[in-house]
């Protein structure tokens, strides 16, 4: 089997090196540019299986790269990941608007960089298995839900979810950014014939963050709006 090949572009280069290094030590094999039109350059020559992009570069910044990669077919099914620093918001969702299929604010953890990498090599691999019975998964992060088969993974590990667990994450993952009441979540999984009250949610939801390893203060999947209910955050659906 291939070793991946992995862009990293950030016109800084101590980044380069540290997301390099980790990667290489992953076994991952690493192709490295400093500016924008070196990245186009390098992706039409060595067509790498996923990009880590940050957005300042000089000269052609990472959101045109991006742009320009997905707007070309025979580049526009290459993963990206944007590289962000704090205080970025709005450029982070111009590159998901323009196709992006996640972003890591700077500074990170390298065990949180490679685990994203891992998840999105994943992703792509189902869906290139998949693409031809025309089925749905949705990736979050280092998260990844396959409905139809009724799996699910964090990074290398597979969550072990009861079936309600499953339906909830399958749910809340298919609907990002959408805002779930209690209520809704108690038709919606357990049925209009249940005669539970909300606090079943709340104790679903506890268990369900537990195994997706979640902080309720600085959740990366499921958040809570006070006074309503629970959201997940926004990813990408393939």
């Amino acid at each position: 089997m291939p070793i991946p090949k992995i862009l990293v572009v950030d016109d800084e280069t101590y980044i380069v090196e540290l997301v390099k290094f980790n990667l290489e030590k992953e076994g991952y094999q690493v192709l490295v540019a400093y500016d924008g039109v070196s990245a186009l350059q390098t992706v039409k020559s060595e067509t790498p299986n996923l990009i880590l992009l940050d957005i300042m570069l000089p000269g052609m910044d990472g959101l045109e790269v991006c742009r320009n990669l997905k707007q070309d077919a025979e580049t526009n099914a290459i993963p990206i990941i944007m590289l962000t620093a704090k205080g970025e918001e709005f450029d982070t969702v111009l590159g998901l608007e323009m196709g992006a299929d996640d972003y890591i604010k700077k500074p990170f953890s390298p065990r949180e960089m490679v685990a994203r990498v891992k998840a999105r090599l994943r992703a792509l691999k189902i869906l290139e298995a998949e693409k031809a019975v025309g089925k749905k998964i949705f990736v979050v992060k280092d998260l990844i839900v396959i409905p139809d088969k009724y799996e699910a993974f964090l990074g290398e590990e597979k969550l072990e979810l009861t079936p309600k667990e499953f339906e909830l994450l399958t749910l809340m993952s298919s609907h990002q950014g959408k805002v779930f009441t209690r209520e809704a979540l108690l038709e919606k999984i357990w049925g209009y014939e249940f005669s539970g009250d909300t606090r079943t949610v709340d104790v679903h939801i506890r268990h369900l963050r537990q195994k997706l390893k979640d902080d309720s203060t600085y959740p990366n999947y499921i958040e809570t709006v006070r006074g309503v209910g629970y959201r997940f955050v926004e990813g990408r659906v393939n």
